[in-house]
């Protein structure tokens, strides 16, 4: 962390409006709490208001894609609200939103050329599940309304999306939930029985099987879909196993079910690809994306869905009941646009695929480190697991958590110059999901830090 001149009396104002102010979200608030305020950032760095440098290990929150302090981007922004600042989506389309559904629909894999653009990720996923209820109502299922998900995943907050997530935690303030939303085990290999702890194909199959097992206890005729991430994101990054997602996309068409990819965090080359339904080799029949579409210059989000999704909604008569004034908004659409050029330029999805193997092992060197049980991940997008006991994979309990990474490793990572996540959703893991412009220089000073403070922190446990 380095730090510049910076005015003192300005950044203890803000601090000062933020405590009387600002709520935060997803976050521990009281007279003894100030949150940093970042106010700059270039490429793959960010600044506080101190003057402090740091490394932005998390892209924001899975989100700048391209790297901050793009000009090309916020010049965008500025020439189509000059043209058009906004028009609404009900009825009507504009040029921006044409074109990106065009371009989004490109990139999405197989007949999914349908694009309905909402403003966020847990908005997408929500308009997938009511569009999931009223494709079967239409088609002549109406009992089809119940959603699968996974143990400890993560898709949104709004009342629908908060069903499908599988975090009770999150959910008990909000009870009851929406209804509909139950739940299988996720994929995490590193915790999986005995029996599959060497065969990682075997386990795909035990936890994609515990789909339909659970498809036929709700009963076949009242269940919708099945929402999975490509990689799961809330508990640190859980890839899937050899053939898992072929089997869930065998069980879904047996029982008419709809495969949602939730690709909120996985889309536009987190993993190397524009969504992580190509890298895995799965067809999806709706995909929910956002983040990294306009790499956070302006906020968007968009279901894309097939062509035999649509198919009902096209005779004339039948409407989806569903909208948001600024889905699609056109300043949005068009920093989508000029982002997605960037990609294709500079050719981002190549430098993940060429570099992933280069972040992957460099992490793996944190394995000599005995708080480091695990390493796990794809692409950019990294989870490494802490345990108490490398031996036995003993993890902390829930007050050794609490101090292990609010109370400590939070704060220390920070002030050593790194933003990432300590994260305790599941077991506790530190979450790194870097832009996509880093290099192995960025990912050997992201290790460095790592090392220094993880190996302060068992000191302190």
């Amino acid at each position: 962390m380095t730090a510049v001149d910076v005015a003192q009396p300005t950044s203890t104002d803000l601090a000062a409006k933020a405590k009387r102010h600002l709520w935060g979200h997803f976050a521990r608030h009281g007279d003894d709490i100030t949150p940093p305020i970042i106010t700059r950032g270039e490429g793959v760095h960010i600044w506080d208001s101190e003057g402090n440098k740091f490394i932005d290990g998390l892209s924001g929150l899975f989100v700048v894609q391209v790297g901050h302090g793009r000009a090309e981007l916020a010049e965008a922004a500025a020439k189509q609200a000059e043209t058009l600042a906004f028009f609404p989506l009900w009825s009507f389309g504009t040029p921006p939103a044409i074109e990106l559904a065009e371009r989004v629909a490109g990139y999405a894999p197989g007949d999914l050329n349908r694009v309905f653009f909402t403003t966020g990720g847990g908005e997408a996923v929500e308009s997938a599940w009511k569009l999931a209820k009223q494709y079967f109502k239409l088609t002549g299922k109406p009992g089809k309304y119940k959603v699968i998900s996974r143990s400890i995943a993560y898709h949104g907050t709004p009342q629908g999306a908060l069903a499908i997530t599988g975090i009770p935690a999150f959910k008990a303030p909000f009870d009851p939930p929406t209804p509909g939303g139950f739940r299988v085990p996720n994929t995490n290999f590193y915790r999986a029985p005995e029996q599959f702890s060497t065969d990682p194909k075997a386990w795909g199959r035990y936890c994609a099987d515990r789909i339909a097992e659970a498809i036929e206890f709700e009963g076949p005729d009242t269940v919708a879909a099945v929402f999975l991430e490509p990689v799961q994101n809330a508990g640190g990054c859980f890839p899937p196993p050899p053939g898992y997602f072929q089997r869930v996309r065998e069980i879904c068409d047996r029982y008419d079910v709809l495969l949602v990819s939730d690709e909120v965090i996985c889309a536009f080359g987190r993993l190397g690809h524009a969504f992580g339904a190509q890298r895995y080799g799965y067809q999806p029949d709706i995909i929910t994306c956002a983040k990294g579409m306009t790499s956070g210059y302006s906020p968007i989000g968009a279901m894309i869905a097939s062509d035999r999704i649509m198919e009902p909604f096209r005779q004339g008569t039948n409407t989806f009941s569903h909208g948001y004034t600024f889905g699609g908004h056109p300043v949005s659409a068009a920093v989508a646009m000029a982002n997605l050029d960037i990609f294709d330029r500079e050719q981002l999805n190549q430098n993940v695929l060429a570099n992933e193997a280069g972040f992957r092992s460099t992490l793996e060197k944190l394995g000599d480190l005995p708080i480091v049980g695990d390493v796990r991940g794809d692409g950019y997008f990294y989870g490494i697991e802490l345990v108490k006991d490398k031996a036995t994979k003993e993890t902390f309990d829930e007050d050794e958590s609490e101090r292990l990474l609010r109370g400590f490793l939070s704060k220390a990572l920070f002030e050593a110059g790194l933003y990432c996540r300590a994260d305790d959703r599941g077991d506790p893991v530190i979450q790194l999901a870097p832009p996509l412009i880093c290099d192995q220089s960025h990912f050997d000073e992201i290790e460095q830090i790592l090392r220094s403070v993880l190996t302060e922190a068992w000191g302190v446990l």
